[in-house]
């Protein structure tokens, strides 16, 4: 049996994870002695923004109309100050150079960037209320928007989209995605913040839904859980390596259903008006208008309008 000395087994390993051989392929190189995004930092943001966003229901703001421009008003200057940093520290993340002319654009840069979100957060409310609007509406079992805002795991991770989303119109990197997968991990659903969908957009029940990088979906659609909007494998260039950066997801327009476990691959067109049913697969356009369905199990009958 192998006697271990405390001391000596801390050092030895110290020492192995302080070599280089050991940790370069796990530690980012960017601007030396400058701070990496933090997931705290960032989880922070989301939250503040939601605060904002939905007083009341979100952190410990009361509602009353004689105070409540004062809580705004702190919450909105802690928001600035943290995506200042955390925007700071994304846009360094992508360097590999120290060059002090950089750090001084990019704090530049990061200013810029968090006094824009600020201004943006009031069109974000205005946003996600025809987020809450659809939810509401769209599930009988929903008391009230307030029960919708509380307890729908949807509006959480419709929120977090949409916040991502107005960081990634204004080029932030790395940011975005940490935001989208802290919703994924918070709700089980995943939405790829440059995704883009328009108003009136809720998920129900929600849990394994899927929304690709280049989805694009309109207004007043609804999904179910288990949907997944996704691509077909990727085409490769004459090396062989991914063609990246094309579009590959599906186009969702107005007014579409689309019910639990249903996947949707490439960059297909389902029609405005259009209802697709439960655990089928659609790999081809569906025109505007037609219901997809299983097939029935005593005939041959599919669907109404568009095939698979």
């Amino acid at each position: 049996m192998t006697h271990f000395k405390y001391p000596e087994v801390i050092q030895s390993t110290i020492k192995k994870l302080s070599s280089e051989s050991s940790y370069k392929e796990v530690c980012h190189k960017h601007f030396f002695d400058y701070p990496m995004p933090s997931m705290a930092m960032v989880a922070e943001i989301v939250d503040l923004t939601r605060e904002i966003i939905f007083p009341g229901y979100f952190g410990d703001s009361p509602v009353r109309p004689e105070s409540i421009s004062y809580y705004i008003g702190v919450n909105t200057e802690r928001l600035f100050e943290i995506l200042n940093r955390q925007v700071l520290a994304g846009l360094c993340f992508q360097c590999s150079t120290s060059d002090p002319e950089k750090l001084k654009k990019n704090k530049s840069c990061a200013f810029d960037i968090a006094q824009k979100f600020i201004s943006q957060i009031p069109e974000l409310r205005r946003v996600l209320s025809t987020d809450v609007e659809a939810g509401y509406l769209g599930d009988p079992a929903a008391k009230s928007r307030g029960e919708v805002i509380f307890c729908y795991p949807a509006i959480r991770a419709i929120s977090s989209y949409r916040i991502a989303h107005a960081l990634v119109k204004l080029d932030v990197p790395i940011i975005p995605r940490m935001i989208s997968e802290m919703a994924h991990s918070e709700t089980g659903i995943d939405i790829h913040p440059k995704a883009q969908i328009d108003e009136y957009f809720t998920i129900d029940h929600g849990t394994g839904v899927v929304v690709g990088a280049t989805s694009i979906i309109g207004k007043n659609v609804k999904l179910y859980q288990g949907v997944t909007l996704g691509a077909k494998s990727f085409p490769l260039d004459g090396e062989g390596n991914p063609i990246k950066g094309i579009p590959r997801h599906p186009i969702v327009e107005d007014d579409v259903v689309i019910y639990s476990q249903a996947t949707i691959l490439g960059r297909i067109t389902v029609g405005k008006g259009s209802v697709i049913g439960g655990n089928v697969w659609v790999t081809n356009d569906v025109k505007p208008g037609s219901k997809i369905v299983q097939f029935k199990p005593k005939d041959s009958t599919f669907v109404e309008g568009a095939g698979i």
